[in-house]
């Protein structure tokens, strides 16, 4: 259960660049928007996740919880998921994925969203990567309600990507503040791997 119901709860209550930090970033020419709402150390890894993505050609939208400890506090569920700059950028955007991180330690790929044409796309080059692409057994993690920070582009439709705790620490030495300073070659792949499956998609 989320502590706050919303943005602005969470804004009255917590202070930006001191406990949470807001990355909105348009890029010239994309219009597609790689996000990450529970970035930072709320779901550890998925900024990082994001950025690599997106890297200097995709817009992205990120929302980090930074306090020193107790940041899953800072969590608003993806249909609640309401920061105005991040969501200004996904309804300026006719592709969304957004990147989030689940708990189990399998090495796994949980799809979801309302994009059925990327999803399929992805699917089938992240599969040929190598990794293990499922459906969540947890119908709340299926990102397909309208109201889903993903399926709010142009289009209402829109990508969730849950990656597992287990396979999103392959992609650093570690999952803690510092050992995501440091991220293996694992993470430059599964991006890679993610942008192909967009261009395939013709998206990009």
């Amino acid at each position: 259960m989320d502590v706050y119901r919303n943005f602005a709860e969470l804004n009255e209550t917590e202070s930006e660049g001191i406990d949470f930090c807001i990355s909105a970033v348009k890029r010239e020419g994309s219009n597609i928007v790689i996000l990450a709402p529970h970035g930072g150390a709320i779901e550890p890894g998925t900024s990082e996740v994001a950025k690599e993505v997106a890297n200097n050609d995709l817009s992205l939208a990120i929302f980090e919880g930074i306090k020193p400890k107790d940041n899953k506090r800072l969590h608003i569920t993806s249909t609640n998921f309401d920061e105005p700059r991040c969501v200004e950028l996904v309804q300026e955007s006719d592709t969304v994925v957004a990147i989030h991180g689940e708990g189990s330690y399998k090495l796994s790929v949980f799809l979801g969203g309302r994009d059925d044409e990327l999803c399929v796309q992805l699917k089938a080059v992240l599969e040929r990567y190598g990794y293990a692409v499922k459906t969540h057994g947890n119908p709340d993690l299926h990102g397909l309600a309208a109201e889903n920070i993903c399926n709010r582009g142009r289009h209402g439709v829109g990508v969730q990507l849950e990656l597992s705790s287990g396979l999103r620490q392959t992609f650093f030495q570690s999952l803690t503040d510092k050992g995501r300073k440091k991220p293996t070659d694992e993470l430059v792949r599964f991006a890679a791997a993610v942008r192909e499956g967009l261009h395939t998609a013709g998206r990009l």
